[in-house]
């Protein structure tokens, strides 16, 4: 992403939402998205830490969606123009008014404007270390159809701590965004309008508990490959797919090295073989092609976590490496032994202990409907944090999926998931556990912003809530549950003074 301008005060972006046909496949003829500057993905930031960026979102996109618009969702209603947008940096530390809040949508050329639209100009201060973050759009009640139509792209944050580890870079760092789409014949992209079984009593077009597309893409292409040179890579890939889990391996079962997870790198490297992606989820990874000249890999899914069945053949296959290229040079770069210090958040300073429930219900028509604490949206605000407080909460997960929960503004570290007994939990509101405390997974255990909830499972999470105070938001990221009413706000409130 090429900046307008850097002064003093900052650098300077304006960034355009606009319609494009794209080619996807060489099978397919050309693809109508929706892109930041005409791309999807749209092009990468590239920022340093503590850099002022101020952004100005534009958008030009046609008045009309091209996917099927749902008017019975929350702030879908015919009232409101069909095609709005609002861009969240997610991840990202920044200021509540510049957070991407669902209400604060525009549409084109600013004409209508949401509830809560604030300010044209957005501003990201990029306060935190090195890492891989993402801007998608965040519109209430089409995120699921924007994010799908193209509307995300990469936001990464360099600093000279990471700069000085002498990590693979320039042409041999790739960024990898990862979505599952389906296409018809004449190239379009396929959504479905109403879910499967159909209803009668169903409104058209209708809302579906979840998506998972005929094929996967990479950086928008269908089934991609990419050329390397015998030498180490650095990959940060993103799981950008509406609903699909990536559990993500090499298939000739080439190890690989985690560096990093969502909020930036790891302690020390984690040799590991799989790796699994809920929806917004990022790992950092370096992969060392040295000794496979002249190879052929496939980087393959084998989630079980989807409700659709995974066929090897398609839909478990991601993208292929060929170690075609010849070595330009010596490859200088390294894996080193200590990437990182950074300190865990205190849990003896814990203010609150929250037990938040994740909940499926039926909604007025009959269909599947999740919600966070037996709440929808626009239930009076219940998580009030005060700014400072460091507070545990526990995903008691009632519902039979996975759920990858995102919290706006902070970064977490996982503590823990327990096994609980979800019926007795119903009946009496009393958790009862069936096992023992899991720790959380090896390539977890760097800071994070996105955490998978399973089933059946208590999930421990701590975070501090700083440096803003504000409105904010917690949801689930698969797109078609935060979408139909799983997501809340929160308010961070200005610290108490504490004797």
């Amino acid at each position: 992403m090429k900046p307008l301008q850097k002064t003093a005060k900052g650098t300077f972006y304006r960034v355009e939402m606009k319609a494009f046909l794209a080619k996807v496949h060489r099978d397919l003829p050309p693809t109508r998205m929706w892109g930041y500057q005409g791309m999807s993905p749209g092009p990468t930031f590239e920022v340093e830490r503590n850099e002022s960026v101020f952004v100005v979102w534009l958008n030009h996109l046609p008045r009309h969606h091209f996917l099927p618009v749902d008017t019975t969702v929350h702030g879908a209603g015919k009232q409101v123009p069909q095609v709005r947008a609002v861009v969240h940096l997610h991840g990202g530390v920044t200021p509540a008014t510049s957070d991407g809040y669902p209400e604060s949508w525009f549409s084109r050329n600013f004409e209508v404007t949401g509830p809560t639209f604030v300010n044209v100009v957005n501003d990201y201060p990029n306060i935190q270390p090195a890492t891989t973050l993402w801007y998608h759009d965040h519109a209430l009640g089409i995120t699921r159809l924007n994010v799908y139509a193209g509307l995300a792209g990469f936001y990464l944050i360099r600093d000279p701590d990471e700069q000085a580890l002498n990590l693979p870079c320039g042409p041999y760092e790739i960024p990898l965004l990862i979505q599952d789409r389906s296409f018809r014949t004449d190239g379009a992209l396929y959504y479905p309008s109403e879910p499967t079984p159909p209803s009668p009593q169903y409104p058209h077009p209708s809302v579906v508990r979840m998506f998972f597309g005929t094929t996967n893409t990479v950086n928008g292409k269908v089934w991609p490959y990419l050329e390397v040179e015998p030498r180490k890579y650095r990959f940060r890939i993103l799981n950008a797919a509406n609903s699909r889990f990536y559990k993500i391996s090499l298939d000739s079962n080439l190890a690989f090295t985690v560096i990093g997870t969502d909020q930036g790198l790891l302690r020390t490297p984690i040799e590991q073989t799989e790796v699994e992606l809920g929806h917004a989820e990022r790992v950092d990874i370096i992969v060392d092609f040295s000794k496979h000249a002249g190879e052929w890999m496939t980087l393959q899914n084998s989630s079980t976590r989807n409700e659709a069945p995974l066929d090897p053949q398609t839909t478990g296959q991601i993208m292929q490496f060929r170690v075609t290229l010849p070595l330009s040079g010596i490859d200088e770069s390294q894996i080193p032994l200590k990437l990182t210090s950074f300190h865990d958040i205190p849990i003896q300073l814990t203010n609150r202990t929250r037990y938040l429930t994740l909940d499926e219900v039926k909604d007025r028509y009959g269909r599947p409907q999740m919600l966070l604490t037996n709440r929808t949206w626009s239930a009076p605000i219940t998580e009030k944090p005060h700014l400072g407080d460091i507070e545990i909460w526990q995903y008691i997960n009632t519902t039979m999926n996975a759920h990858p929960m995102h919290i706006h503004l902070v970064r977490v570290q996982v503590l823990y998931r327990r096994r609980f007994n979800v019926e007795k939990y119903k009946q009496t509101g009393k958790l009862l556990y069936e096992g023992p405390i899991i720790p959380p997974e090896p390539a977890e255990r760097g800071y994070k912003d996105t955490v998978v909830a399973p089933p059946n499972m208590v999930t421990g999470v701590i975070t501090r809530f700083i440096p803003f105070t504000g409105r904010y938001i917690w949801h689930c990221h698969i797109l078609e549950h935060e979408d139909y009413e799983m997501m809340r706000p929160i308010e961070v409130l200005r610290e108490l003074h504490r004797h």
